[in-house]
């Protein structure tokens, strides 16, 4: 799963930059960045905050997006609300079946660059955070669904996405071991060699199969984590710039 991400504006400028796109840039520092609630430090996808997401259908320039995909089917805030929070993420094995999915997996796919995420981990009845990054210490591009929400009620139109995920790789396997679940998950992350291929359309069933070949882990040995302050109860200290630092729990053995 990936319910907990931090994303500076930096890392979502990752694309524009890599393409030296110098008015992307500042389009989006000036007229973009002001609609989202970035920089992020840390933020649940339950509170369904505003970022930017680069589509299919604008590559090279982001969307400001809400965090929680809303399908089309959708007709009033009353259905909105009751699949809202069961839609953050998207099981990578399954968006060409779920019908929350299946048309944005075929027709609707983005990335949204973070600078890593939070995982917590079980142990003797309680939990802790760890956050988990690219070892080289550049953005994450996460493969992600949108959707274009047309609120019927009020005639206002929002893009929605969700991140899909994937199994968990080893060091995802020691860290996310909730009891509750089936197996340890972790979101789709795309190389760079990545990125262009899952934005690409789907014309036939071997570009599906393209496309359901991207949904893999990614390797532990390019990942670094490490746990880190409270994020839930009395101890969080919000979103601010310390939350992702280092913070050792004396009785957390080593994983």
């Amino acid at each position: 799963m990936c319910y907990d991400i931090k994303a500076s504006l930096e890392a979502q400028l990752q694309r524009a930059r890599r393409n030296n796109d110098l008015q992307a840039i500042s389009e989006i520092i000036e007229k973009l960045a002001p609609l989202t609630d970035l920089p992020i430090y840390h933020a649940s996808g339950f509170s369904h905050p505003e970022m930017l997401i680069y589509t299919d259908r604008s590559p090279n320039f982001p969307e400001v997006a809400t965090w929680g995909l809303v399908p089309n089917w959708v007709r009033d805030q009353e259905q909105l609300k009751k699949i809202w929070n069961n839609t953050l993420n998207a099981r990578g094995e399954t968006i060409f079946e779920k019908p929350a999915f299946r048309l944005s997996a075929n027709n609707n796919r983005c990335i949204v660059y973070v600078d890593g995420f939070y995982e917590h981990h079980h142990y003797k009845g309680k939990t802790y955070p760890f956050y988990i990054h690219r070892r080289d210490k550049l953005p994450m591009a996460l493969a992600a669904l949108w959707s274009e929400y047309h609120d019927l009620e009020t005639r206002g139109v929002c893009i929605t996405f969700s991140i899909v995920t994937t199994t968990g790789n080893p060091m995802m396997a020691k860290i996310h071991n909730n009891p509750k679940l089936k197996e340890p998950r972790m979101p789709v992350i795309l190389s760079e060699e990545m990125e262009d291929a899952w934005l690409q359309p789907i014309q036939s069933e071997l570009d599906k199969q393209q496309i359901e070949s991207l949904i893999q882990e990614f390797p532990e040995n390019d990942l670094e984590a490490y746990t880190v302050a409270r994020l839930r109860g009395k101890e969080y200290i919000g979103n601010v710039e310390t939350i992702s630092n280092r913070f050792e729990y004396a009785e957390l053995p080593e994983l």
